[in-house]
């Protein structure tokens, strides 16, 4: 049998009553002791210290546009940049130690499209997972160094992507082209990836990367897709599902591994991608907050966000995300969660879609 498995990843309205109430609830998630500088967010089990500028990188690498994090076993945490063409010698993926110190950089050939990655152990080995979009348009599979073990383009046999806008190294959008955002596996070594910028579709691979199936269109009824950006395997209640994070549809669809839809849950501003650690459910929400669901996918907690600064983000959505690095931003508030992930500890890495870049660490404290 082929061991593969992930590690943890990457390693609403009223909290009873998400889809009947219809509004969100803002709770106090924002203390600070007066004699330090340490800020904390959450309630309850879900409290969390919150450390901005945990990761440091060497002055010879620049912050750039963080796309997506996954936590290895050794609790090293993995950071993918967008990247810029015009500094095509720069890494695009970043890895830092369990104590924020800078391990190695690697991936200049993901500069100007560096999306998702995932961290998934095979047999006693473990491996990175990237996607590509913009002008890459691909995904690959690399060691834990940088190497890489394959890369592919777009599963031309499904019908859905002309060559050309598929194969050249310019930027197209459209609902043709393959820009793929991020992937969830499968306990037979295969995976799913989504191309959750181009088709919308959920794509399933075995465990040499070679097509087997899809699912999913594009719209806005119960299994459709508007941006399905996000997606995860879900096996909370001891049946395996698929849960894709439907951004521009504002919510979660839950589908079984043969692609029938389960069922949906409203509520969001634009979740972006899953995580799950034990019973609790994470999902970053790109518009200022971290949503915390439990086992019955009912509201724990937001973190990170209240209603003023939730606003003042929306009014200023994009002045915010490129100012000069830390002018605008909040201790304790977050701009733009477009990935997050757990750490075997149940602390959470939060990436932020910010120009100048911005990774966080959510220490768990209960």
């Amino acid at each position: 049998m082929h061991d593969s498995k992930p590690v943890s990843r990457r390693c609403f309205a009223e909290k009873s009553t998400i889809i009947a109430a219809g509004a969100i609830a803002f709770p106090s998630v924002l203390t600070a002791k007066k004699d330090s500088r340490q800020v904390f967010i959450g309630e309850g089990g879900h409290k969390y210290e919150v450390l901005h500028n945990w990761a440091k990188l060497p002055d010879k690498f620049s912050w750039q546009t963080t796309h997506n994090v996954a936590v290895d076993k050794d609790e090293n945490l993995y950071v993918i940049h967008e990247g810029r063409l015009n500094m095509k010698e720069h890494p695009s993926i970043f890895v830092f130690d369990k104590k924020g110190k800078f391990v190695r950089a690697f991936g200049q050939q993901f500069q100007g499209g560096g999306h998702g990655l995932e961290v998934r152990t095979e047999g006693k080995e473990q491996f990175l997972y990237v996607t590509g979009y913009l002008t890459l348009k691909t995904f690959a599979k690399l060691t834990l160094t940088g190497e890489t073990v394959w890369q592919r383009r777009a599963p031309f046999e499904c019908g859905l992507y002309p060559k050309g806008k598929n194969t050249d190294k310019l930027r197209h959008w459209g609902r043709d082209v393959f820009l793929p955002t991020n992937f969830a596996f499968l306990d037979d070594g295969g995976f799913f990836l989504v191309d959750g910028y181009g088709t919308f579709r959920i794509h399933r691979y075995d465990q040499d990367a070679n097509w087997k199936s899809m699912f999913g269109a594009i719209g806005r009824k119960d299994g459709e897709f508007q941006t399905s950006h996000g997606l995860w395997i879900d096996n909370r209640s001891g049946e395996k599902k698929v849960v894709v994070a439907d951004r521009a549809n504002k919510r979660l669809q839950w589908f079984t591994m043969a692609g029938t839809h389960i069922k949906t849950l409203d509520g969001f501003i634009l979740p972006a991608n899953i995580d799950i650690h034990g019973d609790t459910m994470l999902v970053p929400d790109l518009s200022a907050r971290i949503t915390l669901l439990d086992k019955n996918d009912q509201v724990i907690t937001h973190l990170g966000e209240d209603a003023d600064w939730r606003a003042e983000v929306m009014k200023d959505r994009k002045a915010l995300r490129r100012e000069p690095r830390g002018k605008g931003w909040r201790s304790g508030r977050f701009l733009h969660p477009h990935d997050a992930c757990f750490d075997p500890h149940g602390s959470i890495f939060v990436a932020e879609w910010v120009h100048t870049g911005r990774v966080s660490k959510l220490r768990k404290l209960s």
